[in-house]
């Protein structure tokens, strides 16, 4: 058989020869690594690892391999054939430049990963989401009916298997129960003036105090409002010749390019949660 491609990750504490022994174990199936990181939190007192290879031999073989060496290091593993796309559902409500971002990078073949559904509170963005030949499900959501909502949407990550949620703008606060079924696999994005400007219209508070840097961040979502563990930012410089309006299209760029590379790094696994912040190994 032709070898394949492979991506293995794995986390475990920090203790010598986890190297020698994962690739050890590669070279004894005849792997050839392709790509390598890792590296020692001394804080939390984990290790981190990333490995790209081809290997000739069956998926379950390498599997079987990896579950006898993990319970000797304690090590939590991941193992993906890189030729596997992730498959991913949009939420979003009506501001669409992150969506139309993402659409836009798939079909131009920038963003490695299979949208297969988008999941809106408000109708708008169907004529934009079915352009693309995409699933568009408008699940409109009240404080009564959250609960309802929320379950809807959990079925349609199950129907459409998707491996993670992109909160693309989508302007609803999930609930704790539905942060924590999507523990791992849901990316949100918003803009960095957070905690200062809070509510509504953020970049036009920015404007009125005079803000000279603007920006935006990408997180996994948990429970704690806009407090998961960051996966990337990026800021822009303004000054006082920028009026609100481009403020608000300078900070919209800014969070299509932030979102873009955390998608894109987590359907690589490149990202490893470490406690409350996350590990990256970009290329």
């Amino acid at each position: 058989m032709s070898p394949a491609e492979y991506v293995l990750t794995l986390s475990c504490p920090d203790r010598p020869g986890v190297v020698a022994a994962v690739s050890g174990m590669l070279a004894g199936y005849g792997c050839n690594i392709t790509e390598s990181q890792q590296f020692g939190d001394r804080d939390s007192e984990r290790f981190f690892m990333r490995v790209q290879f081809s290997a000739p031999v069956p998926e379950d073989e390498l599997r079987t391999a990896l579950a006898a060496l993990a319970p000797e290091f304690g090590m939590e593993v991941n193992l993906r054939a890189a030729a596997v796309r992730p498959r991913v559902l949009i939420m979003v409500s009506r501001f669409d430049h992150c969506l139309n971002d993402l659409l836009h990078r798939v079909r131009s073949g920038l963003l490695d990963i299979e949208i297969v559904a988008v999941v809106s509170n408000h109708p708008d963005l169907r004529p934009l989401t079915q352009s693309h030949g995409v699933d568009y499900h408008h699940l409109p959501v009240t404080p009564d009916t959250k609960a309802r909502q929320e379950a809807e949407v959990l079925t349609l990550v199950e129907h459409y298997q998707a491996d993670l949620v992109v909160l693309a703008r989508y302007m609803q606060v999930l609930s704790q129960d539905l942060c924590e079924k999507l523990a791992g696999r849901a990316i949100n994005i918003h803009h960095s003036f957070l905690p200062s400007f809070k509510g509504a219209k953020p970049y036009h508070q920015a404007h009125a105090r005079g803000v000279k840097l603007i920006g935006a961040t990408a997180h996994y979502v948990t429970s704690d409002l806009d407090e998961g563990p960051i996966i990337e930012q990026e800021v822009a410089r303004v000054n006082h010749s920028h009026s609100p309006e481009d403020l608000v299209a300078i900070g919209r760029d800014v969070e299509c390019l932030v979102l873009a590379r955390a998608v894109k790094w987590h359907a690589e696994q490149r990202v490893l949660l470490d406690g409350h912040k996350t590990i990256v190994f970009p290329r």
